[in-house]
């Protein structure tokens, strides 16, 4: 395997490749871009069939830091880590230590915090190790803890700012398709619900969408049905590359607007969604509140009142994506590409 040419390598800054043989960690590590800053994301911990398909999530999760820092206006950089096993069978104290010896190798070029598969409890098994963590536990009244539900807050509100531009009209009585209701999907429908949408929920856990459909009245479909539902709004919110050449023809949703990362298998993606007339909400774009959360919460000194405002500005980044890619007859995800690397390039010429 070339590294250097495999289609997400990017120009990564740096890869490394983490083990420890006494806990069983293997680790990817992956630095796309330090021009604004060390580079920060979350470490996602997954049972990945192969180290080769480990590799290329690494890859293009750190791309995805990079423009979400970037279009946040963030002083950090796009990095990833991932963490090859099984979260509900493989994980131990001794390993996300270990873990934590391979971030404070760096020296501060990659910070991390949780992700999909890791908790707050595994980032402070990290912060025994290494100082460059955030998404910590907090007491009540300070800033940090589970980002979960502040990417859930900017996913809710990059809804309604999508339900606007495209259907001229708030979330009452706005079918939402929801796609995973983990530590984001699930307070995503709290909010969703409360709006007056109206929810239909799927996730390969049956008990969590039986939960849902207890607490918020949603109607539960198999996990593999949830793509092609008559809803006005899909919302991924489980792993990526969910829009690709087959299951773009089967939606039937105006509006693809969800937390998940890296949504689109392919560029070319983006211009398949925008021909069937669907709004595509850009992921990294959208589901910037988690970062904003750990941001804020690594720097210190900030306040729930900052970091929602911060927050709030997600439904304005959107909006402009939206108008520009309507002037330019682009699809969004490319409007939202090019402004990422605009203001990626201005951080280098700085």
């Amino acid at each position: 395997m070339d590294l250097f040419t495999l289609p997400d390598f990017d120009g990564h800054e740096q890869v490394v490749f983490g083990h420890d043989r006494a806990t069983g960690l293997r680790a990817i590590l992956a630095i796309h871009s330090t021009a604004l800053g060390p580079a920060a994301g979350g470490c996602r911990m997954w049972a990945y069939p192969s180290s080769d398909e480990a590799l290329t999530d690494a890859l293009r999760l750190s791309r995805g830091m990079s423009y979400k820092n970037a279009m946040a206006e963030l002083d950090f950089g796009g990095g990833k880590a991932v963490i090859i096993g099984d979260a509900r069978a493989h994980k131990t104290p001794a390993l996300f230590q270990a873990f934590g010896r391979l971030v404070e190798s760096l020296g501060g070029r990659y910070i991390t915090a949780e992700d999909v598969g890791t908790t707050t409890a595994d980032m402070e098994q990290v912060a025994t190790q290494t100082r460059f963590v955030s998404g910590l536990a907090r007491t009540s009244g300070e800033v940090g803890g589970d980002p979960g539900p502040k990417t859930a807050l900017g996913v809710f509100l990059g809804i309604r700012a999508a339900v606007r531009f495209q259907l001229g009209r708030s979330l009452e009585g706005v079918g939402v398709a929801v796609q995973g209701l983990g530590g984001v999907g699930h307070p995503l429908c709290r909010l969703l619900a409360a709006d007056g949408a109206r929810l239909t929920v799927a996730d390969a856990r049956a008990e969590l969408a039986e939960q849902v459909r207890d607490e918020l009245g949603a109607t539960v479909v198999p996990a593999e049905a949830i793509l092609e539902q008559q809803a006005e709004v899909l919302a991924p919110c489980a792993l990526g590359a969910v829009l690709n050449e087959r299951s773009i023809p089967r939606l039937r949703a105006r509006v693809v607007a969800g937390a998940a990362n890296n949504q689109l298998a392919r560029e070319a993606d983006g211009q398949a969604l925008m021909k069937a007339g669907i709004l595509y909400a850009p992921d990294y774009v959208i589901n910037a509140g988690g970062i904003i959360n750990v941001a804020h919460e690594y720097h210190g000194g900030s306040s729930e009142a900052a970091v929602r405002a911060a927050i709030e500005k997600i439904p304005e980044r959107l909006t402009a994506i939206f108008e520009r890619a309507r002037r330019e007859s682009l699809p969004t995800s490319v409007v939202a590409d090019q402004m990422a690397r605009e203001r990626l390039r201005a951080g280098r010429a700085g």
